[in-house]
């Protein structure tokens, strides 16, 4: 239940995040997602993360924002956001499973043009969370399996990171493993 209300707190986030264009601010809080999804590998955090990292990408470009096709795309879009969040507000995980489906069902609503563009934001969102994941320590078949791309696609996209692109961290302490066990243990 904890993880619902940080989930919550994230899509607050995006949603802020959405009113001032701040495309920056809503991958960040993709990759929380995806941090919290390594550790849980359920399927509706990397759903979500997802969907904010495609978000974000949408945001930042202008070449395809110009038909009208876009605001109506944009508002639904931004609509189901808000309604995943009075889903997990209401604690009603239908609800907020529903918005997400919502979210591909809408793409599928779209013109030819517009519907490949943003499907093809997607495919390439996709691959990112599993990179993601796969930095995470998660094994690259089974992030590969979880996010439904290729081996071969993750692959070469983690291939071609350089290496300024990697993140050196230090391991967490043996005492934060421990908790972190017994928490997800019991």
């Amino acid at each position: 239940m904890d993880e619902l209300k940080h989930i919550l707190e994230i899509l607050k986030q995006v949603k802020k995040s959405l009113e001032r264009k701040d495309y920056l601010t809503i991958k960040k809080l993709s990759d929380e997602v995806i941090a919290h999804a390594s550790v849980h590998q359920d399927p509706d955090l990397i759903a979500i993360a997802v969907i904010i990292y495609s978000l974000s990408k949408l945001i930042e470009r202008e070449d395809y924002k110009k038909g009208k096709e876009w605001n109506v795309f944009y508002n639904k879009f931004c609509g189901n956001i808000n309604d995943m969040i009075i889903g997990l507000e209401k604690k009603d995980i239908k609800i907020f499973r529903d918005e997400v489906a919502a979210n591909r069902e809408l793409i599928d609503s779209l013109s030819p043009y517009l519907k490949t563009y943003i499907t093809d934001v997607f495919s390439k969102a996709k691959i990112n969370k599993a990179s993601k994941l796969y930095d995470q320590g998660i094994s690259m078949e089974k992030t590969a399996k979880i996010l439904g791309v290729s081996m071969w696609e993750l692959q070469e996209y983690t291939g071609q990171k350089k290496i300024d692109d990697v993140h050196l961290t230090l391991t967490m302490p043996i005492k934060n493993r421990i908790k972190l066990a017994e928490e997800i243990f019991g």
